[in-house]
């Protein structure tokens, strides 16, 4: 049997154990004088109602009932007090949408609130307490000792719940606090109740209680508009921080980030559309990005197939609701789910999914924010595609598509700095230059040079692929930057490339001629290799060692060969 199994069937024995029999013990030792009456009634409604309306103060819930129970308990006594707290326990259980199942919330609330009013009127009887007193001394006093004894109470019961759960957590908490400056609020409202009810009856409840409900509607409403204005500002600052990204993947990974933590949620998925196809870009689990091979489905399929095809946003709260829409990528403990169309220039670029473990994990209101920032996601998504096509002109051969002399000079340089700070251990350069270039210009005319110059460009991408930075350096001349190489394996690397190249037939078309007939030719190459920081200190020095190389040890010894620099 499992842990979750074992606390169920613990608590479920408890709750036997100890509430009928504590409930008869408790009628039997200290009898209330009245079982009903009508007052007695207003008295039920009005912890209903407060019951439903509750402070939402740092996402947790206050319930502010105890301002009638404890009126409840100085007039009527503690029988009366614990069929109250039972009625406004089931409220809760019915009206609060939590993943534990009703069945063991009701055993554990109900068993919570059973053994705090009972130990805490024991201790107001014990402590000299008297119901239905009418010494405003004696009601104050003993009432806030109630009222104190009950809130230390209910926090060392769920803390020892915690510690048993092996979840504790601090006993000392920003919602303790909370709870006794709420604590404090309510008392004089209580006294205040009991006190007038004692002078003029049931009309004490109209004159208190309709002025509290008001009172926390509004600060409900406040504290709704507060939350909401929170998250639009907390949405502005996700918009500026993803503005300020400069590649694509940049803004995919922030911003997925961003959300599940905004919103709390367990799971964060970014959805692509196109093609009529849908592919998950990023997954985003229990904080973390995860690495998942997904395949394509019809953008037909599935919740993100509802958004786009109705483009409207979908929320759901429970996972009944959205189980017939279900595909293989939704893990099965999700229960709320939000979803909204990702739009660029009114057309849907793609679905945003979170998703929580926990039923009805998400407001409408949630939902409005998340379509913002979805809009915000769009716009800085569009922006790091210009800007990444900006920095590939600005870095990259308009002919070739290698990186250029400029980005060349900028890295070398950083490697340069690594070496000097020990960083980086060893470099090496291999610069290489077509032999008799010019001919092949003067012969089949620039075009055709351009032709050798491209299909050389992707040989030498592909022989040289992650290994080090591959840059056009100048007209025909080609240079590889190689971090962690020594001089003696990149030579090795400089006679492979030598070779490969010229065993390559390179195919040009003929643009002198008018006929243009397509033919092969051969070509070679003369290499010079330098290495730091045996060769040079700077980077300048490092490029002018490997030329020199290039010039006198393999040039000038008849070309198609490979050089190292020497001193």
């Amino acid at each position: 049997m499992d842990s979750d199994k074992k606390r169920k069937l613990l608590l479920w024995v408890l709750w036997i154990l100890i509430v009928p029999a504590g409930l008869y013990a408790v009628y039997q030792s200290y009898p209330p004088e009245v079982l009903f009456e009508w007052e007695l009634l207003a008295f039920a409604a009005f912890a209903v109602l407060t019951a439903l309306l509750p402070l939402n103060i740092n996402g947790t819930p206050m319930y502010l009932v105890q301002w009638v129970t404890i009126a409840v308990f100085l007039k009527y006594g503690l029988f009366i007090e614990i069929l109250m707290s039972q009625l406004t326990m089931l409220v809760l259980l019915f009206r609060t949408r939590n993943a534990v199942s009703r069945n063991e919330r009701f055993s554990f609330n109900s068993l919570m609130f059973f053994v705090l009013s009972t130990l805490t009127g024991l201790i107001f009887f014990a402590a000299g307490g008297e119901i239905g007193s009418t010494s405003f001394v004696h009601i104050v006093s003993y009432g806030l000792l109630y009222q104190l004894v009950y809130l230390v109470a209910n926090h060392l019961y769920l803390y020892a719940d915690d510690v048993l759960s092996k979840t504790s957590k601090s006993f000392i908490s920003l919602d303790s606090i909370w709870d006794f400056l709420i604590t404090l609020l309510i008392f004089p409202y209580a006294i205040t109740l009991y006190v007038l009810d004692a002078a003029i009856g049931v009309s004490a409840l109209m004159l208190l209680g309709l002025p509290f409900m008001v009172m926390t509607v509004v600060l409900r409403l406040y504290n709704s508009s507060e939350k909401i204005n929170i998250d639009l500002k907390k949405a502005g600052h996700i918009g500026h921080q993803l503005a300020d990204r400069l590649s694509q993947d940049e803004v995919i990974d922030q911003f997925i980030e961003h959300v599940a933590t905004m919103f709390k949620t367990d799971y964060a998925y970014v959805i692509d559309y196109r093609n009529s196809q849908l592919l998950v870009l990023r997954i985003f689990e229990d904080g973390r990005l995860v690495d998942m091979d997904l395949p394509a489905v019809p953008y037909t399929q599935g919740i993100a197939g509802q958004v786009i095809a109705h483009n409207a946003p979908l929320l759901f709260g429970k996972q009944k609701q959205w189980i017939e829409l279900s595909t293989v990528q939704l893990p099965k403990d999700i229960e709320s789910i939000m979803a909204t169309p990702i739009s660029r220039n009114n057309k849907i670029e793609g679905v945003l999914l979170i998703g929580s473990r926990k039923e009805f994990a998400f407001s409408a209101n949630q939902l409005q924010i998340m379509e913002i920032l979805s809009t915000y996601f769009a716009v800085s998504l569009e922006k790091s595609g210009y800007m990444e096509k900006v920095i590939a002109k600005s870095e990259r051969c308009g002919l070739t598509k290698l990186y250029n002399y400029r980005y060349l000079d900028e890295t070398l340089e950083n490697c340069m700095k690594e070496i000097a700070t020990g960083s980086l251990d060893q470099l090496s350069l291999i610069m290489m230059d077509i032999d008799r270039f010019k001919s092949i210009n003067d012969t089949y005319g620039h075009q055709s040079g351009n032709e050798i110059l491209i299909q050389l460009a992707d040989l030498l991408r592909e022989a040289v692929g992650e290994e080090g930075t591959l840059a056009r350096y100048g007209g025909e001349e080609f240079v590889v930057l190689l971090p962690h190489y020594g001089k003696e394996l990149a030579l090795l690397l400089a006679e492979n490339l030598r070779k490969q190249i010229a065993d390559t037939e390179f195919t040009i078309q003929q643009s002198i001629q008018s006929d243009k007939q397509a033919e092969t030719l051969h070509i070679t190459m003369s290499i010079g290799v330098s290495a730091a920081p045996e060769d040079g200190d700077d980077g300048m020095a490092i490029i002018r060692n490997a030329d020199r190389a290039l010039y006198t040890g393999a040039k000038q010894a008849g070309r198609n060969k490979v050089a190292a620099y020497t001193k």
